[in-house]
């Protein structure tokens, strides 16, 4: 299997992938997909669906999703995902939080795979817009055996694609942090779901830390590509390295050059209220970590200024790192 064939993407992250994180990342990369956070049917349908989907403000290769098993709403949000230009929507079946238990969506719906079934199919009966499912490989009253019978149920329903998070929900007990990092990663499982079922897309996801090692790991194991989550959004300079691994002939820009490019979409999106900025700024704390002079880069991109372009901060924090680094590289 060679790099072309597979396919990377940054998970979506509740409160941090939202359309200005996704603006800094495709500066980064251009071959990943990138996901939206999880935004609620219900939203879509009776919220600002400009303002959820920033249908102005995205690419082939972005995809939205949304969590809901309310069929009606659920097709209704994946119509006005379709017309607004996207041609994926996934579907939330793997997030453990009490909160998304209580809406009766999330990873508990992996126990009510006909629930889901019942959603997919209101969707493509409506709907020509292409379906993923994100799930765990199972909740805490599963074994393995349901889960392939959840596999097997929403296959059958005719998705293709799905990512799977190699660790179970659990679903009483454990906050979501908790359950990103106690339940064991159980990759073994993932690659048998891919030898089962040759003909599913399985992209894997959970415990990622490197974008070689993801390529490593799903090569030899025959998997169809990975999503990496945490990792991307605290060091997101390391997805300079999913071009280069597809061999992308486009020169990647370094960093100063994404710093000023974010300062420019800055003095455009943003308005004069004071610190409106940091909604974006805020994503790219990281771009210099393990760079000399990151602390303090990121500590004049926090703090309250008044310049007369809002984009400013960022270019001369961004101007005083690189003469530090080229100080440091002299030295």
């Amino acid at each position: 299997m060679n790099n072309q064939s597979l396919e990377f993407s940054v998970a979506p992250m509740m409160k941090w992938t939202d359309h200005h994180c996704r603006y800094f990342h495709r500066l980064i990369t251009k071959k990943a997909f990138l996901y939206s956070e999880m935004i609620s049917a219900d939203a879509l349908v009776y919220g600002p669906t400009d303002r959820l989907l920033f249908a102005n403000h995205f690419d082939h290769k972005t995809i939205i999703q949304i969590g809901g098993s309310n069929r009606k709403n659920m097709t209704r949000a994946a119509y006005k995902i379709q017309n607004s230009g996207y041609k994926e929507v996934n579907l939330n079946i793997g997030c453990p939080s009490n909160r998304v238990q209580a809406g009766n969506f999330g990873a508990c719906l992996m126990e009510k795979p006909n629930l889901v079934v019942d959603c997919i199919k209101s969707i493509q009966d409506k709907c020509d817009i292409n379906i993923s499912v994100k799930c765990r490989v199972g909740t805490d009253k599963m074994d393995n055996k349901d889960f392939f019978n959840f596999i097997d149920l929403i296959s059958n329903a005719g998705i293709n694609k799905f990512v799977v998070h190699a660790r179970k929900a659990i679903l009483n007990g454990l906050s979501p942090k908790q359950n990103r990092e106690i339940p064991p990663l159980n990759y073994a499982l993932v690659t048998l779901l891919k030898e089962r079922y040759k003909h599913l897309k399985i992209i894997l996801n959970g415990g990622i830390k490197s974008i070689e090692t993801g390529f490593s790991h799903v090569k030899k194991n025959n998997l169809d590509g990975f999503m990496i989550g945490r990792e991307a959004y605290q060091n997101p300079y390391i997805l300079i390295e999913v071009d280069k691994m597809f061999k992308e002939k486009n020169v990647p820009l370094l960093r100063h050059e994404i710093a000023f490019s974010v300062a420019e979409y800055i003095d455009k999106f943003c308005n004069s209220f004071v610190n409106e900025d940091f909604k974006i700024i805020r994503h790219i704390l990281g771009l210099y970590n393990g760079m000399p002079g990151s602390k303090a880069w990121r500590k004049k991109l926090v703090q309250k200024t008044n310049y007369k372009r809002m984009g400013d901060k960022v270019r001369f924090a961004t101007d005083e790192i690189e003469k530090y680094i080229n100080m440091k590289k002299v030295a």
